[in-house]
């Protein structure tokens, strides 16, 4: 897609962590981390600005240490310090393909990583670096899915992507519901009023009071990224026009 046309030059890319386990059970497969960052690679290299947001679920998930009767607030913790390991490998392997990256964490860590700072993320985006932001909002009780529509709102992305494993926002569960149906287009509202897992509550209102369009899409597909900043359809493209398919 070497004739690729850039539509959006600024996203947010969100990720879960357990994008990064291919077909472990836990951690993270050096072989998924390296594809994932030839990909960013063709990206930065087409002269988009990314920012990316991670989980640590193939690490720590806050939710089930929670279960297990850890206090919620040092579950939350302890799955936010999970973000920041997946961000410092996550920029180690772009190092490694020629891209610069730069980890900036909800939380001061000094020694290991940047504060974030919100002038600073915009000047590293502005000099082609990827800015990785791991520890979520730095706060126990908000997902990575809100730290990531914030983020997005805070650099101004031109679009905020969430890369998923499957190719979509459907009705029902596509894996056990056979005639569950995908959708193209959704407004915000719909996604309320529907019901529909794509992100939590908190997350889908802060884009949809701010006009931030988000695509869906899965990560693991061949190019994806490549058509989504060049809005084709891909995956299903959420924003406030009252329609869907």
């Amino acid at each position: 897609m070497s004739d690729i046309s850039v539509v959006y030059r600024r996203i947010l890319l969100k990720m879960s962590g357990e994008a990064l386990m291919g077909k472990s059970d836990f951690g993270i497969d050096p072989q998924v981390l390296s594809r994932f960052a030839e990909e960013l690679h063709e990206l930065v290299r087409l002269g988009v600005e990314l920012g990316l947001v991670i989980g640590g679920g193939n690490i720590f998930r806050g939710a089930g240490l929670t279960k297990s009767g850890i206090d919620r607030v040092s579950a939350d913790q302890m799955g936010m310090l999970a973000t920041v390991m997946n961000g410092l490998a996550i920029q180690d392997a772009l190092q490694k393909v020629g891209v610069e990256a730069r980890v900036m964490s909800a939380f001061r860590i000094d020694t290991v990583c940047e504060p974030y700072n919100q002038k600073d993320a915009l000047k590293h985006l502005a000099e082609g670096r990827v800015v990785i932001f791991v520890a979520g909002t730095g706060n126990p009780f908000f997902t990575t899915d809100s730290a990531a529509s914030l983020r997005a709102l805070e650099i101004g992305a031109d679009l905020m992507i969430k890369a998923t494993k499957v190719d979509g926002v459907y009705s029902a569960d596509p894996v056990t519901d056979p005639n569950a149906q995908r959708f193209s287009r959704l407004s915000y509202n719909e996604v309320i009023q529907r019901g529909l897992a794509v992100m939590d509550t908190t997350a889908v209102v802060l884009c949809r009071d701010n006009n931030m369009p988000l695509r869906v899409l899965d990560i693991g597909k061949a190019g994806v990224l490549m058509r989504a900043i060049a809005a084709l359809d891909e995956g299903t493209l959420i924003h406030n026009e009252e329609k869907s398919a």
